[in-house]
C-alpha cells in the first residue's frame, strides 16, 4: 500500500493510477461519527492498493451534503463545488495514470458524474466507483454501523443506534430533496442499524473491494494501448 502523504516528488519515478477517496462530513445518526463516509472511502482505496499498483490520495472529507443540513455539525460544500474541485484536481493530475475516484457519499454522485463527463470529453483517463447497497439501508442503518465496527469500533456508540426510516430511498427521495433529511427521519437514520457486527462489515468491505478492484481491472483493461 502506498500514500501519497508519505512520498516525496522523486519517489514517483513512474506514473500510476492515483485513487482520490471522495467523502463527506455529515451527521450519521446519534451513534456514528461525522466522518463515515471518509472513512470508508479512504479504507477501500488503501485496500485497492495493496493488490494493485495505485497511490492513494489524501482524502477528500468535504462533499455535497446540503440535505442534512437541519442536523447540528454537518459541513456541505455544495454541488457546484465537489462538481468544480473533482475537475480541477483531475486536470491537474495528468502525470498519473489516471484517475479514480472512490466516493462512499451518494451526495456527491451527481456533481461527480457531471465532472467525470466534462474531463472525458477533455480526453483524460478517469473513472468513479462508489460501494453499493440495499435502497431500505442507505444511511448510518445496519450496512454502514458494521463497516465502522470493522473499521473503528471506538467512534460507534451502539448503545445510542435505532431504527429509523426504513422507506426505500427512490420512495423519499422527493421529499429529502425538497425538505431535506430531517423531513424524512427525525435521529438522521435510514436503515436499522440494530445487529450490527464488527463481522459483518468485514465480509462487506471485503465484497466491496472484490467489485472495486474488478472495476479497476476492467477499466485498465479497456483503456491499454493497442500493442501495449
Amino acid at each position: 500500500m502506498t500514500n501519497l502523504a508519505d512520498l516525496t516528488w522523486p519517489d514517483l519515478a513512474e506514473p500510476a493510477l492515483l485513487a482520490v477517496p471522495l467523502g463527506a462530513t455529515e451527521q450519521h445518526g446519534p451513534h456514528l461519527p461525522f466522518t463515515v463516509d471518509t472513512e470508508i472511502a479512504v479504507a477501500l482505496c488503501e485496500r485497492l492498493a495493496e493488490h494493485r499498483p495505485v497511490l492513494v490520495a489524501p482524502p477528500v472529507a468535504y462533499g455535497s451534503s446540503g440535505e442534512h443540513a437541519d442536523f447540528p455539525g454537518t459541513l456541505s460544500i455544495g454541488q457546484r463545488a465537489v462538481e468544480l474541485l473533482v475537475l480541477e484536481l483531475a486536470r491537474s493530475a495528468d502525470a498519473y495514470a489516471g484517475v479514480l475516484v472512490v466516493s462512499a457519499h451518494g451526495g456527491n454522485t451527481e456533481p461527480l458524474g457531471r465532472a467525470l463527463r466534462t474531463l472525458r470529453a477533455e480526453g483524460r483517463r478517469v473513472l468513479a466507483w462508489s460501494p453499493p447497497g440495499r435502497p431500505d439501508d442507505t444511511h448510518a442503518g445496519r450496512t454502514e454501523t458494521s463497516v465502522m465496527l470493522a473499521l473503528r469500533p471506538a467512534a460507534v456508540h451502539l448503545d445510542r443506534a435505532e431504527r429509523g426510516t426504513t422507506t426505500p430511498l427512490p420512495d423519499i427521495l422527493p421529499t429529502l430533496r425538497e425538505k431535506g433529511l430531517a423531513a424524512v427521519t427525525p435521529s438522521g437514520v435510514l436503515g436499522d442499524p440494530r445487529g450490527a457486527t464488527a463481522a459483518e462489515g468485514e465480509r462487506l468491505l471485503a465484497a466491496w473491494n472484490r467489485a472495486l478492484t474488478a472495476a479497476v481491472d476492467a477499466w485498465t483493461c479497456e483503456n491499454v494501448e493497442p500493442g501495449g
